[in-house]
């Protein structure tokens, strides 16, 4: 997804609320049957309803910033970003790799096609048993980076080549089943089942 995509989503907030104060940015573009973000908002700033199949839209006036969501979302799209700082942003992400960082240590930033955008400061680093070992970690970025990190590497080692965009062969292409295809990560659903 590029920003223009997921400004038109309903689970961005808008950018004047994001220089206002922090706030949940899902960028979830797809209608498929999930709902862990809602089920995990207190306040319930997120609500898919029914059908379950809906896109999870964002009330930016019950939004606290807690960041509960952020590690429940099983597609991992759901980030806090705060651009109201003068000098920098906040990106509140989920993070599943280890060594955790630390506080205070300097990470590479990277953008939501894994390539290095611009270095990064943890400011805070959550691990609790209710996250189920995915760490959530809010980083202090340059100003103007809050709607564009959205992972980080600690050591260098997991950032995208340039080269690594490329498309697949028409080939491989054709060799994939659709119908095989998970519809239902969570629950290992195919489509096929879903038509059955």
């Amino acid at each position: 997804l590029d920003l223009e995509e997921i400004m038109d989503i309903p689970g961005f907030p808008g950018l004047e609320t994001l220089a206002g104060k922090k706030c949940v940015v899902v960028e979830c573009k797809q209608n498929i049957p999930c709902n862990p973000c809602e089920a995990a908002c207190p306040h319930h700033a997120i609500t898919i309803g029914e059908p379950i199949t809906n896109l999870p839209v964002v009330d930016p006036e019950k939004c606290i910033g807690c960041g509960l969501c952020v590690a429940q979302c099983p597609g991992q799209a759901c980030f806090l970003v705060d651009q109201s700082h003068e000098d920098y942003d906040t990106v509140t992400l989920p993070y599943e790799y280890y060594p955790l960082p630390e506080k205070d240590q300097e990470v590479y930033g990277l953008g939501r096609d894994g390539k290095y955008l611009v270095k990064a400061t943890v400011v805070r680093v959550v691990m609790t048993k209710m996250n189920d070992r995915t760490a959530v970690i809010e980083i202090k970025v340059p100003k103007g980076f809050g709607m564009k990190v959205r992972n980080i590497s600690t050591d260098g080692k997991r950032i995208a080549s340039e080269d690594t965009n490329e498309k697949p062969s028409e080939e491989a292409l054709k060799q994939i089943n659709e119908d095989q295809m998970y519809v239902c990560r969570c629950e290992e659903i195919t489509k096929e089942e879903v038509i059955q």
